[in-house]
């Protein structure tokens, strides 16, 4: 290019233009040899080293040479001349610091990405080994919160269920027991066969009536507890009704179905009366809902009629107690996590941003300095940067250069 800038001129003048080009004449030549370097290399790894090592150090030496070689014209024209070499000698200063810490970054970068995968990796490991263990432990840490729980006091399920199982049980029994006798005397009245629908609402009607039968022992002991006389003379009136319509349409029934095998087992010497047959019923009722109330009726009742009134099992003051120490939702701890690691990732990925950029900036920014040392005689930059929000602030850097447009009043 200057080959062709001399052609252009006079004979006479070109030693004077050749005079005055010597400061940057051997600038091009050097740029040649600089593309024909990253041009041509013997493998991809090689031209990736130097590309990743060598290309913004020399983009910042070939910026360096032409700020500082045409400083060298601007010389005679400018005032504080002496101020202007100590900048420029700075600005090569600095330059070389930026060189420096553009590998040293590299470097670093390189090992954190290390350090991060190891961390990674470790954790990974940690989890899968967490995770192992916690699915090696499950059965016995589902066994304990179990048997934590049953222990700990509150609504009697187990009871519940079994007061419901023993009344499909018995509802079960006494319908089986009491179909016939219910088919006969539906077929008498009305003159046709029992619909096909009548054992189940025979189970329905047996299945509510042997748990108000439940209903009415509990009321019976909540008056004894309670000792109100009146009420209490009441409960037992209505507990012997109940008894009497037990006994008389379902364990009389019960009874007489196994009369064939009492009278097999006495050898048809023993003949049963009535006496008898409601005598022994009255005894199954007896022992049958004695068992079944101090098992589990006494426990289960409670929970079935608080569950059909729909009425809290404790007091509201006791009910407030234990909210208040239940243990947190299940969802809050993940959840806090989860935005605690957000909070890492976007703090670690600002962090790894500023450790790819800053090497790079640094020689950008050294050759900006050299640029604007050229044109304004000060560098813009204070070189390194201690983070990347002082590379953002580029409003207070022009405020600083002194290079915002004065604001015109109105």
């Amino acid at each position: 290019m200057l080959e062709r800038l001399l052609t252009m001129v006079p004979e006479q003048w070109r030693s004077v233009l050749e005079i005055l080009l010597a400061p940057i004449a051997w600038i091009p030549p050097m740029q040649e040899v600089v593309v024909v370097f990253f041009q041509y290399s013997d493998s991809g790894w090689i031209a990736a080293g130097k590309f990743l090592f060598l290309l913004f150090p020399i983009l910042l030496w070939v910026g360096a040479v032409w700020s500082t070689q045409l400083a060298i014209y601007t010389l005679p024209f400018r005032s504080h001349r002496v101020n202007f070499i100590s900048t420029l000698l700075l600005a090569w200063w600095d330059g070389a610091r930026v060189v420096w810490m553009y590998w040293v970054g590299l470097v670093r970068v390189v090992a954190v990405a290390i350090g991060w995968l190891f961390t990674l990796t470790r954790l990974a490991v940690k989890l899968i080994m967490e995770a192992g263990r916690q699915l090696v432990l499950l059965p016995f840490t589902m066994t304990g919160k179990m048997t934590t729980s049953y222990f700990r006091p509150g609504v009697p399920w187990i009871a519940f269920l079994m007061l419901l199982f023993w009344c499909l049980l018995e509802t079960t029994i006494f319908t089986y027991t009491l179909f016939p006798t219910i088919s006969e005397v539906l077929a008498d009245l009305v003159g046709v066969e029992a619909p096909a629908y009548t054992g189940v609402m025979l189970s329905l009607f047996l299945f509510f009536l042997i748990m108000g039968s439940f209903a009415c022992i509990q009321a019976l002991i909540d008056a004894i507890k309670a000792r109100e006389i009146k009420f209490l003379v009441q409960m037992i009136v209505v507990e012997l009704f109940v008894m009497f319509f037990e006994v008389m349409f379902l364990y009389r029934e019960l009874v007489d179905a196994i009369t064939p095998w009492i009278a097999q087992q006495t050898g048809d010497q023993f003949r049963m009366g009535v006496v008898f047959t409601l005598s022994l019923a009255t005894f199954a009722w007896v022992g049958v809902r004695g068992m079944t109330w101090f098992l589990f009726g006494q426990f289960g009742t409670p929970p079935l009629l608080a569950f059909i009134s729909r009425r809290p099992m404790v007091e509201p003051e006791l009910a407030a107690v234990a909210v208040a120490a239940e243990e947190p939702a299940w969802w809050r701890a993940p959840i806090e996590d989860g935005k605690r690691e957000i909070g890492w990732l976007h703090e670690k990925s600002d962090e790894l941003l500023g450790y790819l950029a800053l090497p790079a900036l640094h020689v950008l920014a050294a050759a900006v300095n050299f640029g604007l040392i050229l044109v304004a005689s000060r560098p813009v930059f204070s070189l390194p940067f201690k983070n990347l929000q002082e590379v953002m602030e580029t409003r207070q850097i022009l405020a600083a250069m002194h290079l915002q447009p004065k604001k015109v009043g109105s």
